[in-house]
């Protein structure tokens, strides 16, 4: 499933740069926009077994500053495109950290 969620989020085409498989606060978390502060993690049958896990992993993150978003991997494979959306919507609501580099350059080119 990550593989599938990859292709739809690689390369920017979302709006924000995720990164797969990335180390944060001591967790190894499936996908993360550290300008947004999105973690996405998507959880196989083994999670039913592990919930308190999981919790605790959440709150720890979320105490880092990252809102967290899960995904079962049944609803990737039955509802793709729902699952996108939750994503594009929790991107739209979330304020952007860092700010593009050309952004900046274009603010300073045109302030007087």
């Amino acid at each position: 499933m990550e593989k599938i969620i990859w292709q739809k989020l690689r390369n920017a085409q979302m709006g924000a740069k995720f990164r797969r498989q990335e180390p944060i606060v001591g967790f190894i978390v499936d996908f993360v926009a550290h300008d947004h502060r999105l973690v996405i993690e998507l959880d196989g049958g083994q999670h039913a077994d592990q919930a308190q896990y999981d919790e605790r992993r959440t709150r720890m993150l979320e105490q880092a500053g990252f809102r967290v978003l899960r995904f079962w991997n049944n609803d990737v494979n039955d509802n793709l495109e729902g699952v996108l959306e939750t994503i594009r919507t929790a991107l739209s609501t979330t304020s952007v950290r860092r700010r593009d580099p050309l952004q900046q350059q274009r603010d300073k080119e045109n302030s007087p």
